[in-house]
């Protein structure tokens, strides 16, 4: 018998593990479905490039046909491992803007507005910079500036400010809008996930018990309250019982299948599959929201220095290998989208509504495609679209994927945006500080010139950046599956604390937001709220 069992090893499964376990007089369990976090490609920040193209450590999930995608299907990677995503991503810390933050307690959820949620933010950090206003220091989560940034980062920086826009040295500080390079969750060289900050220093609480390869089947009900979770390990049905709470941290893609798998949701849905409706809960799915994305390669065939497939990039490679590994240092510590930022895609936007990522390699197909030469990629997405979609049961197979449905590019606004994107986007990439080295465009994409080719475009190669949210709703509504304590609605012993809580995506990467959303979890937990 356990305290809390937390389903999940992800970002916000390690933080409440870590956080939870810190009382020596609660049992707390851990289940994972994937594996530890011991391979090189996940603590070597480069290896991510390996990670994508292998599906190492990863769910490998797909969308549904997309409608606004001409009817491809969209690639949805999320880690399968201890750690989640934060042992596959490109490692950016970013928090999204104050006004997000307001817009959510707004919305009917007291103690989520900036204010309320900036001190938990500043306790899971320790900026390398130092503390100041908006910034901590001795937390778990190391933040730094990248070790040895490619020097054409910096270019991407100055060719954005010749383009207009502000350069911005912190993205998380006073103000978001602008260009620079970004902040990494790396230390001493390394990938720095959840995993390495949270669980590793605190692997040998006798209280605190971590079960990998752990699939969780259903959450356990007792009328309505959770007792337990049901997981297949090792090919064997297990059960753990919980004697205080369930805490699920599947992600905005498997926290809402798994409650489906459980009877919480829709009840004509969960009877169409064959599953006994315990708790109705419409809201179960509903609401996904993610950042459509959109690409710009540049062949740029002098540019050695730039990661790519050739003889002279090759020996770069292998010297970086040899210098990775005995100092921590060289190429090998990059996570490829070293610099970006935040824009307004007109001038009458309050807050920046877009954002780039600047990609010091040929970025194809999420990586998937191997591509010969050298060069460069810019992304542009979408930071707060219109769309929404779902997560829906496929089967009853709790084995089988979801149908995942994020819906983009369903509202006309969302498109029409993403557009004005691309042109400024293309427009920073065309400044001198870029031009200068004779980059090519990729032919997919010089073609399109005319608003209603870049929106063909668009339509033929946008796809996610990985930030899939809301499919748990946080909110007081009849639509809502979590209160602003991130307790189910109606039911006893039972929290959702990931992504899919959200009742609105924040204008940047989501990685930070949920691992403070997991530390005030927490505290909410530990002080009985």
């Amino acid at each position: 018998m356990y305290d809390y069992i937390i389903i999940g090893g992800g970002s916000a499964g390690c933080v409440l593990a870590a956080r939870l376990s810190e009382d020596p007089g609660v049992q707390v369990a851990l289940l994972e479905a994937g594996p530890r976090d011991d391979s090189v490609l996940i603590h070597c920040p480069a290896g991510l490039a390996l990670l994508a193209k292998s599906g190492q450590a990863n769910w490998g999930l797909h969308t549904v046909p997309q409608a606004g995608l001409n009817g491809r299907r969209g690639y949805q990677p999320r880690g399968k491992v201890l750690g989640g995503s934060s042992s596959v991503n490109a490692m950016i810390y970013t928090r999204g803007h104050p006004r997000d933050y307001d817009d959510w307690a707004a919305q009917g959820n007291p103690g989520w507005a900036w204010s309320d949620v900036l001190p938990f933010f500043k306790r899971a950090e320790h900026n390398e910079r130092g503390a100041d206003a908006f910034h901590g220091s001795g937390g778990p989560l190391n933040v730094m500036d990248l070790r040895c940034p490619n020097r054409h980062s910096p270019d991407f920086v100055q060719a954005g400010v010749q383009a207009g826009f502000a350069h911005n040295p912190d993205f998380n500080g006073a103000g978001q809008e602008g260009v620079g390079l970004y902040q990494v969750t790396h230390k001493n060289g390394e990938r720095y996930s959840a995993a390495k900050a949270y669980l590793t220093p605190n692997r040998t609480r006798a209280n605190l018990h971590v079960l990998t390869g752990a699939h969780a089947t259903r959450i356990l009900l007792e009328g309505k309250r959770a007792v337990g979770v049901a997981f297949v390990q090792d090919g064997q049905q297990r059960e753990l019982r919980a004697s205080r709470e369930v805490l699920l941290s599947a992600g905005a893609l498997l926290s809402p299948q798994l409650l489906m798998l459980s009877g919480i949701g829709a009840a004509d849905e969960l009877r169409a599959h064959g599953i006994t409706p315990l708790h109705e809960l419409p809201g179960v799915g509903r609401h996904l929201q993610d950042h459509v994305d959109v690409v710009l390669v540049y062949d740029a065939p002098r540019l050695t220095d730039l990661f790519g497939l050739s003889f002279a990039g090759a020996l770069k490679v292998l010297r970086g290998i040899f210098e990775w590994r005995r100092q921590r240092s060289g190429m090998l510590t990059t996570n490829f989208a070293e610099a970006g930022g935040f824009i307004r895609s007109q001038a009458g936007e309050a807050i920046p509504d877009l954002q780039l990522h600047f990609v010091i390699g040929k970025l194809v197909d999420h990586g998937r495609t191997t591509t010969f030469g050298h060069g460069y990629s810019c992304h542009v997405c979408l930071l707060r679209p219109k769309s929404r979609g779902s997560v829906r049961l496929a089967s009853a197979d709790p084995l089988a994927a979801p149908l995942i449905d994020p819906a983009f590019l369903a509202e006309r606004d969302d498109m029409d945006r993403l557009v004005r994107g691309f042109k400024l986007m293309r427009h920073i990439m065309a400044q001198p500080a870029l031009a200068r080295f004779g980059a090519r465009e990729l032919p997919a994409s010089a073609g399109a010139q005319s608003d209603a080719e870049i929106e063909a475009f668009i339509r033929n190669h946008a796809d996610t950046i990985y930030h899939p949210v809301g499919s748990c709703r946080m909110g007081p509504g009849e639509m809502d599956v979590v209160d602003a304590q991130l307790r189910v609605h109606g039911l006893q012993g039972l929290r959702v604390v990931d992504a899919s809580v959200m009742p609105s995506l924040v204008g940047g990467n989501t990685n930070a937001p949920v691992i403070m959303m997991a530390e005030k979890a927490a505290e909410l937990i530990r002080t009985g709220a």
